[in-house]
């Protein structure tokens, strides 16, 4: 009992870390850990990665919103098109052919990382170029925030709001109907289609993504798939994990983020198009 707590509260460290600094939640490593590496019931593992998105958002938010990195008008407003899209979505499963969506959605990924890493190869640098975007002065999304790894203030404007309106609504759709996560894709709508630096695309996105989660959790909780007993102990490691990742964070060039960042985003890309194969990696 003393050791599978232990375990848990491990796993769950471990996941907060990643998931605060990458903005994509700790499900992607608490499923795996738990099915793989503990013969976990995939149905519970599902449930308890929902519990651990909610924790990394919960711990990472709070220490990005002092920081004043997280954009909670970007992610307010980016929000609507996600929970949208997540309702219709979920209305559609099993009425539309899951194969397209898994093909497009990989392949947007992979996308994202090869303009990463043409990005990681620019010689312009992480720090953005203002721009004047008519809708996004209109909508106050723009937003500044003090890089404490570049010891300067980063001013930015955000770009093309109706694309990363559309992207939102786009993976929020993909998540209702296959039962993904969407932290990759909220990444990719601020970072690629918006254009905002990429420290507050990672904070702005912990933050929606413990929204979105709360969402379906009530769901997970009355189904019988989420265990009181593996879920307790992983959030309260995943939460000590997510402080000292927002901490950690901030600290990071954002050069080393986006390379840390490519690796995952390739991962998810090929898995993504691998499942359209009907094949699981």
């Amino acid at each position: 009992m003393i050791y599978s707590l232990a375990l848990m509260l491990g796993v769950g460290v471990i996941a907060g870390i990643f998931g605060a600094v990458l903005g994509i939640g700790g499900g992607m490593i608490v499923t795996p850990i738990l099915t793989l590496g503990l013969g976990l019931d995939i149905k519970y593992a599902i449930g308890a990665s929902i519990i651990a998105v909610i924790a990394t958002s919960s711990g990472s938010t709070i220490a990005y919103l002092r920081d004043e990195m997280l954009n909670l008008r970007v992610a307010m407003f980016l929000e609507i098109a996600t929970t949208v899209g997540a309702v219709l979505g979920a209305v559609l499963t099993g009425v539309l052919h899951a194969t397209f969506l898994y093909f497009l959605f990989g392949a947007l990924l992979v996308f994202t990382t090869y303009n990463m890493i043409r990005k990681l190869m620019s010689k312009t640098g992480e720090l953005p170029t203002v721009k004047d975007d008519a809708l996004a002065t209109k909508l106050n999304l723009n937003g500044t925030y003090y890089d404490k790894a570049l010891k300067q203030q980063v001013d930015y404007q955000v770009e093309n709001v109706p694309g990363g309106f559309t992207m939102m609504f786009g993976a929020g759709f993909a998540s209702g109907l296959l039962g993904i996560g969407s932290g990759a894709f909220k990444v990719l709508a601020m970072d690629t289609i918006m254009h905002m630096p990429l420290k507050p695309s990672s904070a702005t996105s912990n933050l929606m993504m413990g929204v979105t989660a709360a969402a379906s959790a009530m769901v997970y909780f009355f189904n019988g798939s989420i265990k009181p007993g593996i879920a307790a102990p992983l959030a309260i490691g995943i939460i000590v994990g997510a402080l000292i990742g927002s901490r950690i964070m901030t600290r990071l060039k954002p050069r080393l983020i986006r390379m840390i960042f490519v690796p995952v985003m390739l991962y998810l890309g090929i898995q993504m198009i691998a499942k359209g194969f009907g094949v699981t990696i």
